[in-house]
Protein backbone atom coordinates (compact mmCIF):
# COMPACT_ATOMS: atom_id res chain seq x y z
CA UNK A 1 0.00 0.00 0.00
CA UNK A 2 1.35 3.67 -1.05
CA UNK A 3 1.26 6.44 1.02
CA UNK A 4 -0.94 9.21 -0.46
CA UNK A 5 1.31 12.19 -2.18
CA UNK A 6 0.11 14.17 1.24
CA UNK A 7 0.86 12.04 3.93
CA UNK A 8 4.66 12.63 3.67
CA UNK A 9 5.00 16.36 4.24
CA UNK A 10 2.74 16.21 7.12
CA UNK A 11 5.15 13.42 8.46
CA UNK A 12 8.26 16.12 8.22
CA UNK A 13 6.19 18.88 9.69
CA UNK A 14 5.43 16.59 12.57
CA UNK A 15 8.71 15.32 12.93
CA UNK A 16 10.33 19.14 12.78
CA UNK A 17 7.69 20.35 15.68
CA UNK A 18 8.78 17.72 17.86
CA UNK A 19 12.45 18.47 17.35
CA UNK A 20 11.95 22.23 17.91
CA UNK A 21 9.65 21.31 21.17
CA UNK A 22 12.49 19.16 22.53
CA UNK A 23 15.33 21.59 21.68
CA UNK A 24 12.88 24.53 22.84
CA UNK A 25 12.93 22.59 26.01
CA UNK A 26 16.39 22.13 26.75
CA UNK A 27 17.28 25.42 26.08
CA UNK A 28 15.05 26.75 28.41
CA UNK A 29 16.05 24.23 31.04
CA UNK A 30 19.43 25.41 30.34
CA UNK A 31 18.93 29.12 30.81
CA UNK A 32 16.66 27.99 34.31
CA UNK A 33 19.95 25.50 35.84
CA UNK A 34 21.02 29.18 38.16
CA UNK A 35 17.61 29.72 39.33
CA UNK A 36 17.05 25.87 39.12
CA UNK A 37 20.56 26.14 41.50
CA UNK A 38 19.85 28.48 43.97
CA UNK A 39 15.88 27.09 44.57
CA UNK A 40 17.07 23.70 45.35
CA UNK A 41 20.18 25.26 47.82
CA UNK A 42 17.50 27.13 49.46
CA UNK A 43 15.26 24.10 49.54
CA UNK A 44 17.62 21.91 51.11
CA UNK A 45 18.41 24.55 53.82
CA UNK A 46 15.09 25.69 55.01
CA UNK A 47 13.85 21.13 54.55
CA UNK A 48 16.81 20.53 56.78
CA UNK A 49 16.18 22.73 59.41
CA UNK A 50 12.72 22.23 59.55
CA UNK A 51 12.96 18.31 59.84
CA UNK A 52 15.96 18.22 62.13
CA UNK A 53 15.57 21.50 64.14
CA UNK A 54 11.78 21.73 64.10
CA UNK A 55 11.25 18.07 64.01
CA UNK A 56 8.40 17.78 61.22
CA UNK A 57 8.12 15.22 59.01
CA UNK A 58 9.93 15.83 54.98
CA UNK A 59 6.12 16.26 53.79
CA UNK A 60 5.20 19.26 56.36
CA UNK A 61 8.54 20.89 55.34
CA UNK A 62 7.15 21.37 51.92
CA UNK A 63 4.72 23.41 53.53
CA UNK A 64 7.00 26.23 54.04
CA UNK A 65 8.23 26.35 50.87
CA UNK A 66 7.81 29.60 48.60
CA UNK A 67 5.30 29.72 45.48
CA UNK A 68 7.17 28.18 42.91
CA UNK A 69 9.11 25.71 43.87
CA UNK A 70 6.70 22.81 43.42
CA UNK A 71 9.27 20.92 41.24
CA UNK A 72 11.84 21.00 43.94
CA UNK A 73 11.65 17.30 45.65
CA UNK A 74 12.93 16.53 49.02
CA UNK A 75 14.44 13.10 50.20
CA UNK A 76 16.47 12.38 53.58
CA UNK A 77 19.28 10.59 55.09
CA UNK A 78 18.67 9.92 58.54
CA UNK A 79 22.49 8.15 58.99
CA UNK A 80 23.64 11.13 58.26
CA UNK A 81 21.12 14.05 58.89
CA UNK A 82 20.77 15.57 55.89
CA UNK A 83 17.85 16.67 53.47
CA UNK A 84 18.60 16.82 49.65
CA UNK A 85 16.20 19.19 47.37
CA UNK A 86 16.91 18.85 43.55
CA UNK A 87 14.57 18.69 40.59
CA UNK A 88 15.59 15.55 38.09
CA UNK A 89 17.69 15.94 35.90
CA UNK A 90 18.75 19.49 36.14
CA UNK A 91 19.72 20.53 40.25
CA UNK A 92 20.60 18.76 43.13
CA UNK A 93 21.93 20.28 46.40
CA UNK A 94 22.21 18.89 50.19
CA UNK A 95 22.24 20.68 53.62
CA UNK A 96 23.38 18.59 56.84
CA UNK A 97 22.67 19.01 60.13
CA UNK A 98 24.85 19.96 62.75
CA UNK A 99 24.01 20.12 66.64
CA UNK A 100 26.23 22.97 67.19
CA UNK A 101 25.87 24.83 63.36
CA UNK A 102 22.70 23.87 62.60
CA UNK A 103 22.16 23.21 58.75
CA UNK A 104 24.85 23.83 56.93
CA UNK A 105 25.23 23.43 52.87
CA UNK A 106 27.38 21.22 51.59
CA UNK A 107 30.10 22.32 48.94
CA UNK A 108 28.51 22.87 45.74
CA UNK A 109 29.72 20.71 43.17
CA UNK A 110 29.06 21.87 39.48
Amino acid sequence: MKASPLQKPVVLIVMGALIALLVGGGVFAYRQKPLLELGVGYGARVACGCRYIGNRSLADCKKDFEPGMELIQLSENTATKSVRASVPLIASRTARYDPVLGCQPEPFKP
